[in-house]
């Protein structure tokens, strides 16, 4: 193992670990939970294992910051959001470090973090005020009825983040619940706590008033049960298992939630696809951030016709990618997060060898380069009783399998409880396009593999089946973290017999005038 101070990259101060940490207010003194950096293994710091009590004394805090947040005019809280894109930009060197430090990513993946919360922070920044609009609808009866429906915030927005992500996810599903008046109450997972508070201080610093989003450590049974059963709108990403259980929580108390759980996400090559290119979409598709992404791709269906080359030239790519710890551009692939995730990868991959199947490049750790580096691995012959093929494995491991027709590749994509996030390859954009519809997945990029669909921040993503519930981008991920109310105001006659006019007289003339309503353009 290496010392400490080579666990912490040049140009990141010692202490300031220590200082986030001592940040998280809680009401006495409590456990330490340890953070470490997986390049090395070592200690980076420590953070409290906040208690059911110090969550529920932030999520008052929060509470009590909300109505005056929510108060402020939404263009004065998109200015403050605008001012935190900048930031993100400014210090991304500060929040790549970080990132990096404590999820043992490769930079360039830990980059794509940064990109995504400033393209999140600038689209919602410049569509609140929009979506918060009260909007006209049609009334009960033309002209005499006016009504309005308005968006008022929920109240405390609980997110609960992984740690396979701890910049985007920590934060970009709170900017639009911030912007739409909500405060914010965060409980990034153990491993990844720093980037967290270094986001919460950048907001900070752009304007936002200091309890409108808090920071909760601590383990998930506790803080993270705690954050959901306190909160008035859960925000969750994380795996299925866990899913279950907070929409459980959440149900029992009538808290509306969404989900962004797992996956066993299906990439289709057709025969006519670009293979230089698409062995390229497979390489990111499948080993970014060391496959501990939830819409990276774990099975790809080649069509028979190309599937030796495609194959070849797959293996021989992977083979060639830079596996190591740096804090600079240069690797490809970084390091798995931690024991847990290794021991997970490893099972899988020795099961499925003890059952059949092949190893073409990889399945090894690496313990010469970290702790808990694993080599970019591709199987084939995997089948459905091995865990690698039918179970998440959540780390830098494929199937490969040849299929013969379209029909034949859907079904296999379909064949999953999962949906969440599909690709697929051809130069026929129409074919792709239509193949794609059929695929039961939330998301489906056509020749990319899921940068195209994640950052379309515009449109909803999201899972389907056992992949979760809800959506975050676009208006639908904005409208979650808001209610509807609708207001009505009735002018003139009401809409009841009037008095002194017999009841059957009045169904007569309702009957007629809803005839005649259901013939006319614009009040139907």
């Amino acid at each position: 193992m290496s010392s400490y101070s080579d666990a912490v990259p040049d140009g990141v101060p010692r202490d300031r670990f220590s200082r986030l940490a001592t940040s998280v207010r809680t009401e006495a003194d409590r456990p330490a939970i340890p953070v470490e950096a997986p390049y090395t293994g070592d200690r980076i710091g420590t953070v409290p294992a906040c208690t059911p009590a110090d969550v529920s004394a932030s999520v008052e805090r929060a509470r009590a910051a909300q109505s005056a947040w929510a108060d402020r005019d939404a263009a004065e809280r998109a200015a403050i959001v605008r001012r935190f894109h900048d930031l993100v930009l400014d210090r991304r060197d500060e929040l790549l470090d970080v990132t990096q430090l404590e999820s043992g990513k490769s930079r360039i993946d830990a980059f794509e973090e940064v990109l995504d919360v400033a393209t999140t922070a600038r689209y919602y920044a410049y569509r609140a005020a929009d979506y918060l609009e009260p909007s006209r609808r049609k009334g009960a009866v033309p002209l005499l009825t006016r009504t309005t429906v308005h968006r008022r915030p929920v109240g405390v927005v609980g997110v609960v983040s992984p740690w396979n992500y701890p910049l985007t996810l920590a934060v970009s599903d709170a900017i639009p619940a911030l912007l739409a008046g909500n405060a914010v109450v965060c409980k990034p997972a153990s491993e990844t706590p720093y980037t967290a508070l270094v986001l919460r201080d950048l907001l900070r610093e752009a304007g936002l008033p200091d309890d409108a989003f808090q920071v909760v450590t601590g383990r998930g049974s506790e803080a993270g049960g705690a954050v959901v059963d306190g909160t008035d709108f859960v925000c969750f990403t994380g795996s299925t298992e866990t899913g279950r259980e907070v929409a459980r929580r959440a149900g029992a108390n009538l808290t509306d939630c969404s989900l962004e759980l797992g996956g066993k996400n299906p990439m289709v090559f057709l025969g006519d696809a670009d293979i230089d290119r698409a062995v390229e979409g497979a390489v990111r598709g499948c080993f970014t951030n060391a496959g501990q992404l939830c819409i990276s791709f774990e099975r790809l269906y080649v069509q028979r016709e190309v599937y030796d080359e495609f194959l070849d030239r797959f293996v021989r790519r992977t083979r060639g990618l830079d596996l190591r710890p740096a804090y600079d551009y240069g690797p490809e692939v970084g390091s798995l997060v931690g024991p847990d995730q290794l021991e997970t990868v490893e099972r899988h991959v020795e099961d499925a060898v003890e059952k059949g199947a092949d190893v073409l490049t990889g399945g090894r750790a690496r313990p010469d380069l970290g702790p808990y580096f694993y080599e970019p691995t591709i199987l084939t012959s995997v089948t459905d009783e091995m865990e690698a093929g039918c179970e998440e494995t959540f780390g830098p491991v494929v199937a490969v399998r040849p299929f013969d027709t379209e029909a034949e590749a859907i079904r296999l994509a379909n064949d999953s409880d999962y949906g969440l996030n599909a690709s697929v390859w051809t130069e026929d954009g129409a074919r792709g396009r239509d193949l794609a519809r059929r695929i039961d997945c939330g998301t489906v990029n056509v020749n990319d593999a899921y940068a195209a669909a994640w950052a379309s921040v515009d449109a909803p993503m999201g899972g389907m089946k056992d992949s979760g519930l809800g959506r975050r981008h676009g208006e639908a991920g904005f409208a979650k973290y808001t209610e509807s109310q609708t207001v009505a105001h009735q002018r003139g006659a009401a809409i009841a017999p009037p008095r002194g006019v017999p009841r059957k007289w009045y169904a007569t003339v309702m009957t007629l005038a809803f005839r005649a309503m259901a013939r006319i353009p614009g009040v139907r």
